[in-house]
């Protein structure tokens, strides 16, 4: 069986530690990942961090995807939202049924899609509210469906180890997070 091939968009404006958690745990998990600028060239984070993705959302964009996870932070958030490349590639991969993934302010970008609508999801408090979308929760990781999302950098974690649980399954989540060394709750 081949590995699980997730998407991973970047944005000027995203959010680091949402971003690298995710690519790093996923790829200790023998995911493979894809990160993809919206542009050539390197893409500068929220905290002014430099990245150099593997490839352009042109690149990519016509690949099927076991998921598309969407790093939060803003302006980030803002410009995944307005990208109409990725709101197509967003539509095509829901309406196949496919994981999608979205933290912190990147739940915005599903809810302007209408990839919400009928779905428990969480962000950034007052993210989805302001979106239009009053059903937030407040809950770290919440999973209907294909559809998964978490609350901002303090969660990023628990949702990257939620991620490979979907994709690999539990095993591989505890393998991971026991070598992580994180203290127990």
């Amino acid at each position: 069986m081949s590995a699980p091939r997730v998407l991973v968009p970047l944005a000027e404006g995203f959010e680091e530690l949402e971003a690298i958690s995710v690519i790093d745990l996923l790829r200790r998990a023998g995911v493979e990942v894809v990160t993809a600028g919206l542009a050539d060239g390197p893409v500068r984070a929220s905290r002014g961090t430099r990245v150099l993705p593997d490839t352009t959302l042109d690149a990519v964009a016509d690949r099927a995807w076991d998921m598309i996870v969407l790093p939060g932070g803003l302006p980030g958030a803002d410009h995944l939202a307005a990208d109409a490349r990725l709101r197509d590639l967003l539509l095509e991969h829901a309406g196949a049924g496919r994981w999608t993934a979205a933290i912190c302010a990147a739940p915005k970008v599903l809810a302007a899609h209408g990839l919400l609508e009928g779905r428990r999801a969480t962000a950034y408090p007052g993210v989805l509210e302001a979106a239009g979308h009053g059903d937030a929760v407040a809950e770290a990781v919440v999973r209907d469906g294909e559809l998964i999302t978490s609350r901002g950098p303090g969660t990023a974690m628990d949702f990257a180890l939620a991620l490979i649980e979907v994709l690999v399954d539990r095993a591989k989540r505890d393998e991971v997070e026991g070598a992580l060394q994180r203290p127990a709750a």
